[in-house]
């Protein structure tokens, strides 16, 4: 149990709480931060990426301890009919690195536990400790909620030591040469060293169910088609990350405890791409610069962040509707071939959230890659504003 009573708690431990807990000891380092984290470690088990692009240079300065892979050479996609190199550099983030870099910074104050009950004051946990701080914040990850429309990013993800070199230079975004079935599917690989290889099998797909069995039997068959043979499997980990297609902004922080809620539990990622890094690193930032650490002065501060990213963002969820309404399932990576078709700088503001407006245009312009009756629905929907 941590010396001394807390001036803020934060109720989970994952990527948005340890990056506010981390900010909070560099900037503020007066403010006594409190995390309860159900497992005891911070990050999961979790690699977290991001573009050069998506962050500043400071932030990327800041989260270099946590960041042991950079690749300053770009990375690839593929589709049929499209192989390509983008510049962009591109850095991960692990867990394991994350927990080395801010447990230190709270050592005592980094609590197991797991919380039943989340109050303005404080929170109980389920083995009956009653924790109290006059602020507190809920990063406790996504919960089922009736005000958000999603679709999912479903993936398993395992690390594996090959027998021999690998070949890759670069990360691989999408190698969507995949067989598709019913869902958009891609292989996502991060070389992070001549033999080590993080190979994800991901779906973009309309219910949140994660078929362990059937994508690790698909990672099996994707080795075997690059004609690696595995030495040891060194990590695994899973993702089931919402994509926001529409939603009552509004109505979806109205639900749960009157706190602040950060990250995936805030709606607080890029609706498309489900990265939610980004928002993390903005959040933290946000935080530590609040005048008012109470728990109705942060809620306020997050609430209103979120709910003007939201409104900013309305476009991508017009684009996902698009993919998840206007297309077929099985033909869903003709959109994103098309997309990654697009001039690079595009690309690049499309990931990092900051799509200009002939950017939008231009993604729309042409003939769509999906049944044009279908593509007019959804853009006869889209309420006025959302491009």
């Amino acid at each position: 149990m941590a010396s001394a009573d807390p001036d803020l708690i934060l109720v989970g431990g994952g990527l948005a709480s340890s990056l506010i807990a981390w900010r909070l000891a560099i900037d503020r380092p007066d403010i006594r931060v409190l995390v309860v984290e159900r497992d005891g470690r911070l990050g999961g088990k979790h690699t977290w990426s991001f573009f050069d692009g998506d962050v500043s240079a400071e932030d990327r300065a800041w989260l270099e301890p946590a960041t042991p892979h950079r690749w300053p050479d770009g990375y690839e996609v593929y589709f049929p009919g499209l192989s390509r190199t983008l510049k962009t550099p591109y850095n991960s983030l692990t867990s394991d690195r994350l927990h080395e870099a801010v447990a230190p910074l709270l050592e005592d104050r980094l609590v197991t536990g797991d919380a039943v009950e989340v109050r303005t004051d404080g929170i109980t946990l389920a083995d009956g400790r009653v924790l109290t701080a006059p602020a507190v914040i809920d990063a406790r990850g996504p919960r089922p909620t009736s005000h958000l429309d999603l679709g999912w990013q479903l993936f398993v993800g395992r690390t594996v030591r090959l027998t021999q070199p690998h070949g890759l230079t670069r990360p691989t975004i999408m190698d969507a040469t995949v067989a598709q079935g019913d869902a958009y599917r891609f292989v996502y690989l991060l070389p992070f060293d001549a033999r080590t290889v993080l190979i994800e099998d991901t779906y973009y797909v309309d219910a949140a169910t994660l078929d362990r069995a059937l994508l690790n039997r698909r990672i099996d068959a994707y080795i075997r088609s690059r004609g690696w043979t595995v030495e040891a499997v060194t990590d695994e980990e899973e993702g089931v990350l919402p994509i926001a297609l529409d939603g009552d902004i509004d109505g979806f922080w109205a639900e749960g405890p009157d706190v602040a809620k950060v990250g995936l539990a805030g709606a607080l990622f890029h609706p498309t791409t489900g990265y939610s890094l980004p928002d993390a690193v903005a959040v933290a930032r946000l935080v530590a610069g609040a005048d008012d650490l109470s728990s109705a002065g942060l809620r306020r501060l997050v609430e209103g962040y979120s709910k003007r990213l939201w409104a900013d963002r309305a476009y991508y969820r017009l684009l996902d509707r698009m993919l998840f309404r206007a297309a077929d399932p099985g033909e869903r990576w003709r959109v994103l071939r098309r997309f990654y078709g697009l001039s690079e700088a595009l690309v690049r503001r499309f990931y990092a959230g900051r799509s200009t407006a002939l950017d939008k245009v231009r993604i729309l312009a042409g003939k769509p890659p999906v049944p044009v009756g279908r593509a007019m629905k959804q853009l006869r929907e889209t309420g006025k504003g959302s491009l």
